[in-house]
């Protein structure tokens, strides 16, 4: 058994819970009521996605750290 590390990016949403993103597999979106619940839903995701590539002969992808910055724009 392997452990596969993943970035995931946790949006709060504007009425309530999480979307979620895994800027390395942009295939995999969910989402939660909760942060707890977010997290559950990315690490089931994952692990399927990666499961799924095993049993096919798909490459796993690498992990990626997405850029995120502020941005002041003057309107």
């Amino acid at each position: 058994m392997k452990i596969y590390n993943y970035t995931v990016v946790f949006e709060p949403l504007p009425d309530g819970g999480y979307n979620v993103v895994v800027p390395a597999i942009p295939e995999i979106v969910t989402f939660g009521e909760t942060l707890k619940e977010a997290k559950a839903m990315a690490k089931d995701a994952l692990r399927c996605y990666i499961e799924s590539a095993i049993k096919t002969n798909e490459p796993i992808p690498q992990d990626r750290e997405p850029s995120v910055e502020r941005i002041a724009v003057r309107v």
